[in-house]
């Protein structure tokens, strides 16, 4: 494991998130990939080399949850930050599902992870569970406090339909499970509160209703799709209210391995988006840049975003990852995406080369 006598890491740029107090590396590190994401499996030894490559690369933000391999993302997470000043770093986790025991005799029915741990996951957004929740990841963390308590796929989606979302919220509100997030910020137990969601729309009705620090936003703010630009995005610079931008590769399609042979949400993609990223493509090859750089660096312009984290399973995906945000992107190829219709031409963009 990694200790003090770790070499100084390259100086990544900090934010704000947003009112909070909190400071964050624009570079995070998505602890997804470490539960296995189906197929996928990752053994002990290359999740803990992988976070040491994120560590020696100057990043300082990590983001975690309960539903990554049931329990294992967070073990293997911190497992790795226990090993670091405490101060030196900050950890968002998240809480909507509680974990719990298949039973004797039972095997968990959670198929989505390959490197899972033996549990069975529920959503429940009430005062108590929420509580649980909370107690339950510092447990598996090994760690007496989080930075950022995340409410996870609190959205349409996840609840089949939108009367299942309008039922969670309402746990969420008066089955006091606000109240419960809001006591333990006020306690100085967490330092922000935020919602961590795919549907921009969903993350735009929380933050109307509920006193938000922060919102994760996953696919819906990236080269390929702005969905969030319109009406999140500008409530969110408004009330000051930092923005985390989760998939920022929309699933991969965008690292630049080729639409032909990476994924789209998990699945492969459809004709139109791997049309649309072949355009993407083609510019970013006409201006000498890779895609997965100009991805990565294009949501950082919006001044209401406080970090991308982009999720890893190996040391060499890291590595990659903090060479594309140094990569030299010449201004032209902002002005062409933006000219030709591939950006929204209201999306912000980088006002300066960074190479």
């Amino acid at each position: 494991m990694h200790g003090e006598s770790d070499p100084v890491p390259p100086q990544l740029e900090t934010r704000h998130v947003g009112r909070s107090g909190l400071v964050v590396t624009e570079l995070g590190f998505g602890a997804g990939p470490l539960g296995g994401f189906a197929g996928r499996p990752v053994d002990e030894a290359s999740a803990e080399t992988t976070l040491g490559a994120a560590w020696d690369a100057g990043i300082r933000y990590f983001d975690t949850s309960p539903w990554y391999g049931l329990g294992m993302s967070e073990h293997r997470v911190g497992q790795f930050l226990r090993g670091k000043p405490r101060d030196a770093f900050v950890i968002s986790t998240k809480v909507g599902r509680v974990l719990h025991r298949p039973g004797p005799g039972k095997a968990s029915t959670a198929t989505f992870w390959t490197s899972a741990l033996p549990f069975d996951a529920h959503f429940d957004y009430r005062h108590d569970a929420i509580l649980r929740s909370y107690e339950d990841s510092l447990q598996r963390l090994g760690l007496s406090r989080v930075d950022i308590l995340f409410v996870h796929d609190l959205e349409p989606e996840a609840h089949g339909g939108d009367e299942g979302f309008d039922r969670r919220v309402e746990e969420l509100e008066a089955g006091g499970g606000f109240a419960a997030l809001e006591a333990l910020r006020t306690a100085g137990e967490i330092g922000a509160i935020g919602a961590g969601v795919n549907d921009a729309t969903a993350a735009l009705a929380l933050v109307r209703r509920f006193d938000l620090d922060a919102v994760l936003i996953a696919g819906r703010y990236t080269l390929l799709e702005q969905g969030a630009l319109e009406a999140l995005l500008p409530v969110c610079e408004e009330r000051k209210i930092g923005v985390v931008i989760g998939s920022v590769f929309n699933s991969g399609i965008l690292a630049g391995g080729g639409a032909e042979t990476s994924t789209y949400e998990g699945e492969p993609a459809p004709e139109e988006i791997a049309e649309r990223v072949g355009q993407l493509q083609h510019v970013c090859s006409r201006h000498g840049v890779a895609l997965g750089s100009a991805a990565l660096r294009f949501p950082l312009a919006h001044p209401a975003v406080c970090s991308v984290i982009p999720g890893a399973a190996r040391p060499s995906e890291v590595t990659e990852n903090a060479r594309r945000l140094h990569w030299s992107i010449p201004p032209a190829l902002w002005e062409e995406l933006r000219s030709s219709g591939l950006i929204a031409r209201e999306a912000p963009i980088p006002a300066d080369d960074v190479g």
